[in-house]
């Protein structure tokens, strides 16, 4: 390459870090400036969107030094990046795919006798709830609402827990391919489908793996590979990829912080109504995440927002003084795989879950039927088992979910209720509750710390 070759490269080079650094820039606009839709300005609230933003430039990097040729799993959201009010409960592993190709998917789960409605023996086990889901588009990759349009994107496949066949050891495997083999009677994702004449193309790989015992249910052990690439080399980077990159980190960060700004204010109508949001065309409605209340239980998916396509949601807003307090009620007629609730604050970063207990699954909390359950939401620690801490914060998102491998008929989906109270009324309102004291909370807290260690670890 001449010298005037390399001195245009060092400069297309540099031209794409400069524009990288101005969507940086660009994304970080999103936490004070009005027109796109910032959180309400407090101290902590900008410290927050700041990790926010720094949370989509991490994700941003990760995504683009990926190969959809080459696959490996990593984490989506993990605590340096939470993010589109995610599960306390989970691990969320992403990878892209072509899915033009086929790949192997192998995994090894622990004792997972309760994915077939068994009891495990004691000691380690699987997670509670496991889905693997191809979608066709990364939910905010455009940075902006209309990418939800009706048949936009889809899942070309799910397969969860409930469907995937292991073997006595813990092992398994799914494959992956644009058509199913004629004799082939395994775990399968079907990676091209049509839908409304539409050919969709599977981009994106998910898994979802979800914990009610924190104590003892751990990761699976999972590997993907593309059928052929163990005969064929990646080739190794040149300029034009490395301006490739630099531009996806970039956009990833300025479209995801963009979008999930507008999507949270307009979309969930999170601080009233709004045109465009889910209620706006019913005036008699509230708004789709009222405050202190929660909408009716719905299903939601890949087509708003990215969520879990096995999952009944509800949601909702809390705004809390010292000496208020929520209490959520549900009644669940069908046990459902999995049930957590949790808190996020208004970037839709999920609370500290590890220093705090700011979430509450089905397994964690004291019910007398496992039917009825019933949560405190405050700031300060009322001594009762079922609180759940809003870290000091006074206005956040309220989540519950529910998850169905079979969603039961409509009239037996869960019933929710919210009441605001006065902190001193929860003693008579919870006269049967176990009462916490201050070393059994750190006792819990301690566990929460180990769990979530382990969780995340990245060795």
């Amino acid at each position: 390459m001449s010298d005037h070759s390399l001195n245009e490269t060092k400069a297309e080079l540099k031209s794409a870090f400069d524009n990288m650094i101005d969507m940086f820039q660009q994304a970080r606009d999103a936490i004070d400036t009005p027109e796109l839709f910032p959180v309400p300005t407090t101290d902590r609230n900008l410290a927050e969107g700041y990790r926010y933003v720094l949370g989509f430039m991490l994700n941003g990097i990760e995504r683009a030094l990926g190969d959809p040729l080459y696959p490996r799993f990593r984490r989506a959201i993990q605590p340096m990046n939470r993010s589109t009010i995610d599960n306390a409960d989970a691990v969320y592993l992403t990878t892209e795919i072509d899915g033009n190709h086929s790949y192997w998917l192998r995994g090894k789960a622990l004792d997972s006798r309760h994915w077939q409605g068994k009891d495990p023996a004691s000691g380690k086990t699987a997670p509670q709830y496991v889905i693997f889901e191809l979608s066709s588009a990364y939910a905010g990759d455009s940075g902006g609402l209309a990418e939800m349009r009706p048949g936009g994107r889809i899942n070309t496949s799910t397969l969860d827990s409930d469907k995937i066949k292991v073997d006595a050891e813990g092992y398994f495997e799914i494959l992956i391919a644009p058509e199913k083999p004629a004799d082939y009677q395994g775990n399968f994702m079907l990676s091209k489908r049509e839908s409304r004449g539409t050919e969709f193309i599977g981009r994106f790989l998910t898994c979802r793996e979800l914990f009610h015992d924190w104590e003892n249910q751990d990761l699976l052990d999972l590997e993907i590979l593309r059928i052929g690439a163990e005969k064929e080399p990646r080739p190794a980077l040149d300029s034009q990829g490395a301006i490739a990159i630099m531009d996806q980190v970039g956009k990833v960060a300025k479209n995801h912080v963009h979008f999930w700004n507008a999507f949270n204010t307009i979309t969930l109508e999170t601080y009233g109504k709004v045109e465009g949001g889910i209620n706006s065309g019913d005036p008699d409605a509230a708004p789709f995440m009222p405050t202190n209340d929660m909408n009716p239980p719905n299903a939601l998916g890949i087509a708003t927002g990215g969520g879990q396509s096995t999952n009944i949601y509800s949601g909702g807003v809390y705004l809390l003084d010292d000496n208020e307090a929520l209490i959520i009620e549900s009644t669940v007629p069908v046990k459902p795989s999995f049930m957590g609730f949790h808190l996020s604050n208004l970037w839709g970063e999920s609370l500290d879950f590890e220093s705090y207990q700011s979430s509450l699954n089905a397994q964690q909390m004291e019910s007398e039927d496992g039917r009825n359950f019933r949560w405190v939401v405050c700031h300060k620690d009322p001594g009762i088992h079922n609180w759940v801490d809003t870290t000091g914060l006074a206005h956040g998102y309220l989540t519950i979910r529910w998850t169905y491998p079979e969603q039961p008929p409509r009239e037996q989906w869960p019933t929710l209720q919210v009441t605001k109270v006065a902190v001193e009324e929860i003693d008579e309102l919870f006269p049967q509750a176990t009462r916490v004291n201050p070393q059994q909370r750190q006792e819990n807290i301690l566990m929460r710390h180990k769990h979530v260690q382990r969780r995340y670890r990245e060795y």
